[in-house]
């Protein structure tokens, strides 16, 4: 294993059964609820718009992914080759820019009562962003 890279996490093998089962109710909901939402992306190669459900999470204005499957996972591909996202949450669309990988080995970016669920996951990687402004150019 490559010293530099974070431990798969422990979720990793079950990712193939989420994206096909899970996801696609997560979708119905994920949007509105405190602490998740979905992802809109467009595909670096196929130029198709994907929307990802995910837990999101604000630390020091930012906002945080938790990569519970690490991040090697073609949606956080999508967001960094294109620079942004949107993503819905709690019903507010936001529009995300700078999307820069951390490994935070302390979980110190998310709440908490995250902290000790993801430490049992192996969850190390993140994903950060700072919210732009849509008035902007």
């Amino acid at each position: 294993m490559d010293a530099d890279r974070p431990p798969r996490t422990r979720m990793a093998w079950l990712r193939p059964f989420t994206t096909r089962f899970i996801n696609p109710l997560s979708r119905l909901v994920a949007g509105r609820l405190p602490w998740f939402a979905i992802v809109h992306q467009v595909g670096r190669r196929s130029g198709r718009r994907h929307d990802t459900p995910m837990n999101v999470f604000r630390h020091d204005g930012d906002w945080v992914f938790a990569l519970t499957y690490g991040s090697d996972v073609d949606w956080v591909r999508n967001v960094l080759a294109a620079g942004e996202c949107t993503i819905t949450t709690r019903g507010r669309l936001v529009h995300l820019a700078d999307p820069e990988l951390v490994v935070e080995r302390e979980r110190r970016l998310v709440p908490q009562p995250v902290r000790a669920f993801l430490g049992l996951l192996r969850v190390t990687e993140f994903l950060r962003m700072r919210e732009r402004d849509t008035n902007r150019s």
